[in-house]
């Protein structure tokens, strides 16, 4: 029992200083994660001594890591991230490589110590912090950005490379070795079948059996499903020494052309979200203020050295592959801090007897001190277009709408006619929009729209889709189909579903799904613009009305022909012009 209260004033202790320091540091606008850090060193054995042992937390914590990774595999699909191969190889190969090199001759100048030491406490400094970096970026909806793709290239390549630096330190290991060591390209190996064997799980096992769960309709059993997907592939990672983030990750990037891909992001987000916070409030419970008093100048002037290094080289690779000056610096700010595998790195190289226990107290403290570096510099990047691009500082989250009858995503030029029409019926509208510059334009003339990806299961029920009579999509996106509807028509069963469709193609990819009805946006413009041009240029007004009223006639009945055979060639005897040996004649109608 005494055990158990433990737990329970650790966790209320745990929980009050995340509630009050984050909130604190949102309210000063300088970001939930320097919130966690402060309010990890003060609640920490350094400080009010509230919490013990911050390493089991961490250790507990990094759990939000590997779902981190997951929710961030399931935005790419394989296809995407192939897309992204030169980005992963080529630019992030030359970061880890560039930046590691540079640092340990660095750290061998100004300590003095060996190359082997140098070494082991220069490589683990050229990774970043994944769980710093990524969360922002999704934050802000700048994930899917060129910058933002970038980043999560050169942080993909860094999980990628625990494996190769774990050799290396490995390798010039000065400790006995007590039993039989697993080369590094055997490791390889057995990663590259891993992976082999995680995708075929997920492709032949795992979406057969969401799709099961999706009939049995149990909301629970979705994150039990997801759960078991994110800790097998990161057990069966870790069982061969691999990162168990990048099995996650692998996990993820499976499941991405999973018709639940939306659901399974929304059930396990809020787990990330507690888990991460956890994650950062152990990293400031970890660092060693005894350590920093000691020698101050020496760990805030290395530091500043460490995110200075990295910003000149990152920003230099990003040019060199083509990135624009403005965008190359942020990316250079983004990914100039220390990463929370060095402190995996530390301990390595402090088994292999390469570095003192001194030294990996030494450079954890520098590692977080630079993690805490990356708010301030995210302030400056709005000084020159930031990682936001247009900036969505003051756009507000759907969350904070009232409940309404019908919620319509997308306010463009189709969206803004669909909601007046609703407005003028007196039906309560929610606008969403993932577009700055549309939602200040729509803001000029009066209307709140929220921002957003109105498409996420997450965003919509934030935004009351749970009671919402119609969900309105309006957005300009020809890629919008079955996959897409189908889990949102699973979470919201009571509300109708209408979608703006491109052209006749969308049309036929949305005839099964869930919908009640699909509109395509051109059409009847079209037919308005025809027929007015006949009538301006002097044809009968009554052979125009005829010829558009069979016109839409045959448009019908081909469209008709071509949902039932699921064919675009159909009924095309039906089309004016090229197919018919002769014009419609209005008199024989």
């Amino acid at each position: 029992m005494e055990h158990g209260g433990d737990i329970f004033l650790s966790g209320t202790v745990l929980l009050a200083a995340a509630l009050f320091f984050v909130l604190l540091f949102r309210r000063l606008g300088l970001g939930a994660v320097l919130g966690y850090l402060v309010g990890g060193i003060i609640i920490g054995p350094q400080v009010l001594q509230l919490v013990a042992d911050p390493e089991l937390i961490v250790g507990f914590a990094e759990i939000g890591i590997v779902l981190l990774l997951f929710l961030v595999g399931l935005e790419l699909a394989p296809s995407r991230l192939w897309q992204l191969k030169r980005d992963i190889f080529g630019l992030g190969l030359s970061q880890v490589a560039l930046c590691g090199v540079v640092l340990a001759a660095f750290v061998y100048a100004v300590t003095g110590s060996s190359w082997g030491a140098a070494l082991g406490l220069g490589l683990p400094l050229a990774l970043s912090s994944t769980a710093q970096v990524l969360p922002l970026l999704q934050s802000q909806g700048r994930l899917n950005t060129p910058t933002g793709e970038r980043a999560f290239s050169i942080l993909l390549f860094q999980d990628l490379s625990i494996v190769p630096l774990l050799t290396i330190i490995a390798a010039m290991s000065r400790a006995p070795q007590t039993g039989p060591q697993t080369p590094g390209w055997l490791t390889a190996i057995y990663a590259l079948a891993a992976i082999a064997g995680l995708v075929a799980a997920g492709r032949y096992g795992l979406a057969p059996l969401l799709k099961l769960i999706g009939k049995v309709a149990e909301r629970e059993l979705f994150i039990v499903a997801g759960l078991f997907a994110v800790f097998g592939s990161a057990a069966l990672m870790h069982s061969i020494g691999i990162s168990a983030a990048l099995g996650a990750f692998v996990a993820g990037v499976m499941l991405a052309d999973s018709p639940f891909r939306h659901e399974l992001e929304a059930d396990i987000d809020p787990f990330r979200s507690i888990l991460l916070g956890l994650f950062f409030l152990g990293v400031g419970m970890m660092l060693d203020i005894g350590v920093i008093m000691a020698n101050p100048l020496f760990i805030v002037a290395m530091a500043l050295a460490l995110v200075g290094i990295k910003v000149a080289i990152i920003f230099g690779l990003a040019k060199a592959f083509g990135m624009e000056t403005r965008a190359a610096l942020v990316l250079g700010l983004l990914l100039s801090q220390g990463g929370e595998f060095a402190f995996v790195l530390f301990a390595e190289a402090q088994a292999a007897l390469l570095i003192a226990p001194e030294a990996a107290s030494r450079f954890g403290a520098i590692v977080t001190l630079s993690m805490a570096t990356t708010p301030f510099l995210m302030l400056l990047t709005r000084f020159f277009g930031g990682v936001r691009g247009s900036g969505t500082d003051d756009m507000v989250d759907p969350e904070q709408a009232r409940q309404s009858s019908a919620i319509v995503v997308g306010h463009g030029r189709f969206g803004q006619a669909v909601a007046q029409i609703f407005a003028g019926a007196n039906v309560s509208v929610t606008l969403i929009d993932i577009n700055p510059d549309q939602i200040r334009l729509s803001g000029e003339f009066g209307r709140k729209v929220f921002y957003g990806d109105g498409t996420r299961i997450d965003l919509l029920r934030r935004a009351g889709a749970e009671h919402a009579d119609a969900l309105l999509f309006c957005m300009d996106d020809k890629e919008f189909g079955p996959d897409q509807v189908e889990p949102i028509a699973h979470a919201f069963p009571d509300a109708k579903i209408f979608v703006r469709a491109v052209d006749r193609r969308q049309l036929l990819a949305l005839k099964h799904a869930p919908i009640a009805a699909a509109q395509r946006e051109l059409f009847e413009s079209s037919v308005k613009l025809a027929h007015t041009a006949l009538l301006r240029t002097g044809i009968d007004p009554v052979m125009a009305d005829r010829v558009v009223e069979e016109f839409r006639r045959r448009d019908c009945e081909r469209l008709e022909l071509q949902m039932e055979q699921g064919n675009l060639h159909a009924g095309k005897h039906l089309s004016f012009g090229a197919f018919d040996s002769q014009a419609f004649d209005p008199e024989v109608g």
